[in-house]
């Protein structure tokens, strides 16, 4: 997929994304399902939560097998090596062609709430050509605060 020609080389990534915004655009909780990342429906462990969010991990081509990092903060800080204050869970937000936004999505610290409720939502954000993308990895579908 990198470095292709092909205009369209991020076509299975991006259709992927798709089927998870609109899901997350129209979140229901279900329940029982195959935990596959283009499943049609959100669905939770805890059900006295909506879900309304399919958390991700992305691998790009270069990244050889680590997962893509980006700062929780608008601070410029370096991710490269699993760096403080930076994540490699994300929520896709937008989605054009092979253009994604997606949201950083933070680990919950409290003590209280993080059985339930592992991620908590950031105001980082950043776009990436799909292009650059070879994998992503599904998380359980959870629900996260002030979406």
């Amino acid at each position: 997929m990198c470095n292709n020609n092909n205009s369209n080389s991020c076509n299975c990534i991006a259709e992927i994304l798709t089927v998870i915004n609109i899901l997350q655009t129209n979140a229901n909780c279900s329940e029982g399902c195959l935990e596959t990342c283009d499943r049609g429906f959100l669905g939770c462990n805890v059900t006295t939560l909506n879900c309304n969010t399919r958390p991700i991990m992305l691998y790009t081509c270069a990244g050889n097998g680590t997962p893509f990092s980006m700062p929780t903060t608008r601070e410029a800080i370096d991710c490269n090596n699993g760096g403080a204050n930076c994540s490699s869970v994300f929520r896709i937000e937008k989605l054009d062609g092979c253009c994604a936004t997606f949201r950083v999505l933070a680990e919950n610290t409290d003590p209280a709430t993080q059985a339930s409720i592992p991620y908590v939502s950031t105001n980082s954000f950043f776009t990436m050509n799909l292009d650059c993308c070879c994998a992503l990895r599904c998380l359980p579908d959870t629900f996260v605060d002030t979406i």
